[in-house]
């Protein structure tokens, strides 16, 4: 059967119709997806009443380079989490798992989210081309800030990219900050040391508002950056933290 020019025309524009949306689903779950199956972890397991505990000596241990991750079943333990829930008993949780970290050279655990990441040393923040490729594979610490147990600004980002379209591609570590409040954990591993902050304010600023980067702190600061809205490079979420002993002076 010999089809009409309008019958054609019909066609060809559901086709491109069709194209242009499955095309734009597309770039939606690539834009948003890891942040939505985060968020989705974050809530089942607080549905389940799954908590993290960091466990790791506190006196210094010699290290030499990253260490690998622990399987999955050294983390989980039998310990009891709060009160038990219906929805735990019945979906196995109602317990704590134990997050050891997976560099103990340089690496951070937020316990809270269950974040567990690599830091890669001095990327330059200013360089897309350098910075980039370090945040598909982990945290960045921003060249010419301190590192742990030093005094000054430790600034640590993640999640960052040149484009919108290209937020899928890059480590989605930071994606929960969000839901850190004042009090919250934070650890950062250096050297074999454990260095433990409390969250002390968080801010949503512009992209432009790069100060806080910059700004000199006479005390030891920890300051955690990743994009905001969660899939978006819209504005920024900066978390900041001090150490634990100079949060409960």
């Amino acid at each position: 059967m010999k089809l009409s020019r309008h019958q054609i025309q019909f066609l060809i524009l559901r086709t491109l119709g069709n194209f242009f949306l499955l095309f734009s689903l597309w770039g939606m779950a690539m834009t948003f997806g890891p942040a939505f199956y985060l968020e989705f972890l974050y809530r089942i397991n607080l549905a389940r009443n799954v908590r993290y505990v960091v466990e790791y000596p506190t006196q210094t241990v010699p290290v030499t380079e990253i260490t690998p991750s622990p399987s999955l079943e050294s983390l989980v333990t039998p310990t009891p989490s709060g009160k038990p829930t219906f929805f735990g008993n019945i979906t196995g949780g109602n317990k704590t798992e134990v997050l050891s970290p997976v560099s103990a050279q340089f690496g951070i655990i937020i316990p809270k989210i269950g974040a567990n990441a690599p830091i890669f040393p001095n990327v330059d923040a200013g360089n897309p081309d350098e910075y980039l490729s370090t945040l598909e594979k982990g945290v960045a610490h921003a060249a010419g800030t301190v590192f742990p147990g030093i005094s000054g600004n430790i600034y640590l980002f993640a999640h960052s990219t040149d484009a919108f379209w290209n937020v899928g591609r890059y480590n989605a570590i930071f994606y929960l900050l969000k839901e850190l409040e004042n009090g919250d954990e934070v650890d950062v591993f250096y050297k074999g040391n454990r260095h433990i902050y409390r969250v002390v304010n968080k801010l949503i600023v512009d992209p432009s508002e790069v100060h806080y980067l910059t700004v000199p702190t006479t005390h030891e600061q920890l300051t955690l950056q990743t994009c905001w809205p969660p899939g978006t490079t819209l504005k920024r979420l900066i978390v900041f933290a001090r150490p634990e002993g100079d949060v409960l002076k």
